[in-house]
């Protein structure tokens, strides 16, 4: 069987050749294969030049400082350590009933961390998201408390690619006091992220996201006003005593070298990506009961996520073999409930059902697209006359 063409880049990227190459020579004793904490010898020397020269890659991509970088395995250990590290500190302040704010429709790794620290007598209010799923500045205003030590809120949406005007959400926070966290995992490296511009105090990320490997992710803290973050994770002091654990240089190197990649291809990228995209949905747009879930214009340039009435989602993907492409998140794809952001946009059960997810990313070009579209106008009136 051919391999599919590949559709699910939201899910997760190939390693780009050179970022693997560069993870290769981490990995033996000819190369930067030592402990980046060994301090006694050229081995650990070398590691740690090595690692810091990363740390700078990622910095640069987001306009930061590389004092601002902590390495984590990813963003979920990213969006973990930043939510429950920042109410362990109020309450360490004195905030005895620390209040979050964050939208229904985060990722699993921010709502997860909220509901458990629900269980710990924290607050959390979930904003709905607008129906063109965006979460508004005016909401969050309006849910921010006196005891609110938290406003978490993603930047690009992981199933339906909808961006967030994060400035604005970080503004409403500044005039309020309260820190702001950003789940930034599907929009590093594929839109222009400015840490400085935005007003962010801390931002998640993952590698694996933008053509780097998996297992290996990043933390921005803002070191001017800085927000107390306590320790998850302890034993050694590693990552300024932000994050405990020995570095795997290789995997921090590939993120680097990604970052470097992302930040070069970003603006040609953006470009061919959206044209895609357009193309693809203008060819899809005459398909009786399509739609487009999600603002039309203010999104990834890569996403698209639709759904078709009358077809069921699961039964589309059976007829889409030659298609790796999803119909929700990779971390909800083992359950059989709709997607939970798709009918927090108000669809109901079943056109959430018949949702697909299509990612487009550095790979896909306009064969992949036509094909898909070709097939789509084929299989949606077979399965149309096979239920009725």
């Amino acid at each position: 069987m051919p391999t599919p063409v590949y559709f699910d880049y939201l899910s997760t990227t190939p390693v780009d050749p050179a970022v693997a190459e560069a993870m290769a020579s981490c990995l033996t004793l000819e190369g930067t294969f030592g402990n980046p904490a060994s301090r006694s010898h050229r081995f650990g020397w070398e590691a740690e030049m090595a690692v810091e020269a990363a740390r700078q890659q990622v910095a640069a991509l987001l306009n930061a400082d590389l004092r601002e970088i902590a390495w984590t395995s990813g963003a979920t250990e990213s969006d973990n350590l930043a939510i429950k590290g920042v109410v362990e500190a109020a309450r360490e302040a004195g905030n005895d009933s620390p209040h979050i704010v964050t939208s229904a429709i985060e990722h699993k790794a921010v709502l997860d961390s909220c509901h458990y620290l629900e269980t710990q007598g924290v607050a959390v209010t979930y904003l709905p998201p607008d129906q063109q799923g965006l979460i508004q500045a005016s909401a969050v205003q309006e849910a921010l408390r006196a005891n609110s030590c938290l406003v978490s809120v993603m930047h690009a949406n992981n199933e339906i690619g909808t961006v967030n005007d994060i400035a604005a959400i970080a503004a409403v926070c500044r005039n309020a006091g309260v820190p702001i966290h950003v789940d930034a995992a599907q929009s590093v490296g594929k839109i222009p992220l400015d840490v400085k511009a935005l007003d962010i105090d801390l931002l998640s990320m993952s590698a694996h996201k933008f053509y780097g490997p998996k297992g290996i992710g990043a933390l921005y803290q803002r070191r001017s006003p800085k927000v107390p973050v306590t320790a998850q994770m302890h034993g050694g002091g590693h990552e300024r005593g932000l994050r405990a654990g020995t570095l795997p240089t290789h995997q921090i190197v590939g993120m680097g070298c990604a970052a470097a990649i992302a930040q070069e291809a970003l603006p040609s990228e953006m470009q061919r990506l959206s044209a895609l995209r357009e193309e693809l949905w203008s060819s899809l747009s005459d398909i009786d009961g399509l739609r487009m879930n999600g603002h039309h214009s203010q999104r990834l340039p890569g996403a698209l996520n639709i759904s078709v009435s009358d077809v069921e989602g699961e039964a589309l993907l059976l007829s889409l073999p030659e298609f790796a492409l999803s119909t929700g998140s990779a971390c909800t794809s083992a359950s059989l409930e709709p997607s939970y952001v798709l009918r927090a946009l108000g669809l109901s059960d079943a056109l959430a059902h018949s949702s697909l997810r299509v990612s487009l990313g550095r790979f896909s070009d306009q064969n992949d697209v036509r094909l898909f579209s070709e097939r789509l106008h084929e299989v949606v009136p077979r399965l149309r006359r096979e239920a009725a």
